[in-house]
């Protein structure tokens, strides 16, 4: 029997979905969405450990749940996001982190792509998961509630290594702020700024990477408390090439 997932996605036409959720590039974005459908959804898990290797994908893991529990000051019952959470590689280890020490912790993810967030679902990790736009999560929850039980607002929201798959990185930071509650948090963990041109190719890269300044300058705009670091020991390995990950953390007050 299909799951409330797979009805409300056959129900789903991705590029008039985007261009309703006014996004600034609806076919770009829908090709975005099938390229990741075809070429990552059933082996994206493998591919970000090929990527990172084990201890780099735990020092992201470890780095998100640490802000997360330490500075986010999470309640009993919060409410978390994950945008850009794919196949939900890493949202489910965070989840397990962080249920760790609050058990009532409810995590909601959130993706473009219908294909990963079907396999996230095949974890049955007690996530909930909806089709979204990182340029717009007010009108993508909007839209998701139709089918889903999805709040207004998050205790905190976190995105790992979705901002450079992302069409206008500065909207995106102006849409996390409207979702988040009062003195609630977002993570953004991504790539430093590289040269790699081919990874627009390999791996469906937008952007290649950010300077960690201008990813400040562009937070700095929707919130007042910023701070921008490299996440020490850790870097992208893919046949030689490597690029530094950077942490943005982000309080609304």
């Amino acid at each position: 029997m299909p799951t409330r997932l797979e009805n409300y996605v056959k129900t789903l036409q991705l590029e008039q979905l985007f261009k309703k959720l006014g996004v600034s590039n609806p076919n770009a974005l829908k090709k975005e969405a099938e390229y990741f459908t075809v070429k990552e959804a059933k082996k994206r898990d493998k591919i970000v450990i090929n990527y990172f290797g084990e201890c780099g994908t735990n020092r992201i893991v470890d780095t998100v749940s640490e802000l997360l529990l330490d500075r986010a000051k999470l309640t009993t019952n919060a409410k978390v996001l994950d945008v850009g959470a794919g196949s939900g590689f890493f949202t489910v280890k965070i989840a397990d982190k962080i249920r760790a020490k609050l058990p009532r912790t409810s995590f909601y993810a959130m993706d473009m792509t219908p294909a990963m967030l079907l396999s996230l679902e095949k974890k049955n990790a007690k996530i909930t998961s909806f089709i979204g736009i990182a340029e717009n999560i007010e009108g993508s929850i909007k839209e998701a509630r139709m089918w889903l039980n999805i709040p207004n607002r998050f205790d905190a929201v976190f995105s790992t290594l979705m901002l450079h798959h992302s069409i206008a990185p500065e909207r995106v930071f102006k849409s996390l702020k409207k979702v988040l509650k009062k003195d609630g948090k977002v993570i953004v963990v991504d790539l430093c700024e590289h040269r790699f041109e081919e990874f627009r190719t390999e791996m469906g890269d937008i952007h290649l990477g950010f300077d960690p300044n201008k990813i400040y300058e562009m937070a700095h705009k929707y919130f007042t408390e910023v701070t921008v670091d490299k996440i020490p020991g850790i870097s992208c390995e893919c046949s030689g090439r490597a690029t530094e990950i950077f942490v943005a953390c982000m309080q609304k007050r």
